[in-house]
């Protein structure tokens, strides 16, 4: 996906600012694919018989997929141009998530730094993880460096990805 003018620049957003994203269901075959693609086959996570001798009485989604759909979730609220991502820090494991929950990403403008004049920014956010009762599952900080505008104007109709005319 590239991006469109629907995509942010650092320059579009400000310090305060939040968003929210549409929820997503976390299915039993998240849960498998997860296992398989990460190597993480703990029984608390794959294994029913297990899962319903401990504390939970079922199955957990691993920590770190639930992470991922929330990077998923946040792409697009807001959606900016973003071009990296920096620094998780803080990272907070609250809640369990079970399979069938529904989670959203809430996020929130921090702080902002302008780099490379402009072109370029660091924006801080905190992000929360909320299930279908309203729990913070997991939150912490993230640092993404965001394409900005720097000198290109705010035109509305510039394009995406200007191209040199021929001379």
């Amino acid at each position: 996906m590239s991006f469109t003018k629907a995509h942010l620049y650092f320059d579009d957003v400000e310090i305060g600012q939040e968003w929210e994203s549409f929820g997503r269901t976390v299915t039993e075959a998240d849960i498998v694919n997860f296992a398989g693609l990460s190597g993480d086959f703990n029984p608390i996570h794959i294994d029913h018989v297990f899962a319903s001798t401990t504390v939970y009485r079922r199955p957990l989604a691993h920590g770190l997929l639930i992470q991922a759909i929330g990077s998923g979730l946040g792409v697009m609220f807001p959606p900016m141009r973003t071009l990296a991502l920096m620094c998780v820090k803080d990272w907070q494991f609250r809640e369990p998530v079970f399979i069938g929950d529904t989670i959203h990403v809430g996020a929130r403008v921090l702080e902002k730094e302008e780099r490379s004049r402009g072109r370029r920014g660091v924006i801080t956010w905190h992000r929360q993880i909320i299930n279908q009762d309203k729990k913070v599952v997991q939150e912490g900080i993230t640092i993404t460096l965001v394409d900005g505008r720097g000198g290109r104007g705010t035109q509305p109709d510039e394009p995406d990805n200007p191209t040199v005319a021929p001379t």
